[in-house]
């Protein structure tokens, strides 16, 4: 049997606790006109004391099974994308797996920063597509507020705190017609870690450290290298990228958006962001972003969806699905 990842349901979570551009203005040399003109940012979600990214995760895929009508019994793989886990170890995959009450199979963490969704959909497309599991939780979720300098302005005005959350299912793909993941891409150069880490680490530091970047670096890589690989996905489903029904890309940067919209010649319209209210949620803001979008109707059964991201490493990719 031909087998193939198909999309059944969607969910997302947001903390509660509002951190507003003016409230940032308070505490650091910053406003919200400097703020929004450069990352297009107006404000972010903070987790609160006590709520750890497997409670964000676990919201999400709450969510996400109730969308697509499974119970947690029917989930035999769980792919966790962060960079701020619960703990050092068990991957925080596991302590999700255990507080939904998903029966033994096999769960792990996926680290590839704001990249991580992408890498984390693209493993479990492969897990599903050799038949060993048949259904997959993909989640992205951070508590990113844990690793930021708040005394920092070029870093703290950037990130907040999210979780979001696919179920995906494997099927026939002659019964499932077009739907399900179309093609991926990941790539990764180490040569440029020091352009966006954090400076702390198990085995270096035995810190947790804070989030540190060199922007100006991180945003000339971007956009080359992020239309590279959705060009890379499209030519690999034979189609232009202005074939697609709708673009969900990282919430990084409103500008770095904008780059890679002007240069692969997409229609603005076409585009979901929520980066103003949400900020940057690294491997949450494609699930997010995403999840928002189905919501409110935007994003149909049967549309054609390209996602992308690019993180510390640095890593990038994209994903193309029909959803």
């Amino acid at each position: 049997m031909n087998l193939k990842s198909v999309l059944a349901g969607a969910g997302s979570y947001l903390p509660g606790n509002v951190l507003s551009n003016a409230d940032l203005a308070a505490r650091v040399d910053t406003s919200d006109e400097w703020i929004r003109a450069r990352t297009g940012i107006k404000s972010r979600r903070i987790a609160g004391e006590g709520e750890f990214t497997s409670d964000l995760a676990v919201a999400a895929a709450r969510k996400a099974l109730d969308s697509a009508g499974k119970d947690p019994s029917d989930v035999d793989l769980v792919i966790l994308a962060t960079t701020t886990p619960d703990k050092t170890f068990p991957a925080t995959a596991a302590i999700v797996q255990a507080k939904l009450g998903v029966p033994a199979g096999a769960a792990f963490d996926v680290q590839a920063v704001c990249s991580g969704f992408v890498y984390a959909l693209t493993t479990a497309d492969k897990f599903l597509r050799t038949g060993d599991h048949k259904c997959a939780l993909v989640i992205g979720a951070e508590t990113f507020s844990r690793i930021i300098d708040w005394e920092d302005r070029s870093t703290c005005v950037l990130f907040g705190d999210g979780a979001g959350a696919w179920v995906l299912e494997a099927q026939d793909a002659e019964k499932s017609g077009d739907r399900g993941v179309i093609a991926t891409e990941l790539q990764c150069d180490g040569r440029f870690t020091d352009y966006l880490h954090v400076d702390g680490g198990v085995s270096s530091t035995g810190t947790v450290g804070h989030v540190r970047m060199q922007g100006n670096k991180v945003f000339r890589q971007a956009i080359e290298r992020i239309s590279d690989a959705m060009i890379a996905v499209a030519r690999k489903a034979g189609i232009a990228p202005s074939a697609i029904d709708w673009f969900v890309p990282h919430q990084a940067n409103e500008r770095i958006i904008h780059g890679v919209v002007e240069r692969l010649n997409l229609p603005s319209d076409r585009v979901v962001s929520t980066i103003a209210e949400q900020g940057n949620t690294s491997a949450a803001s494609i699930p997010l972003a995403f999840d928002a979008a189905v919501r409110d109707g935007r994003i149909k059964p049967g549309d054609l969806v390209m996602i992308e991201a690019m993180g510390g490493g640095l890593t990038w990719g994209a994903a193309l699905l029909r959803a």
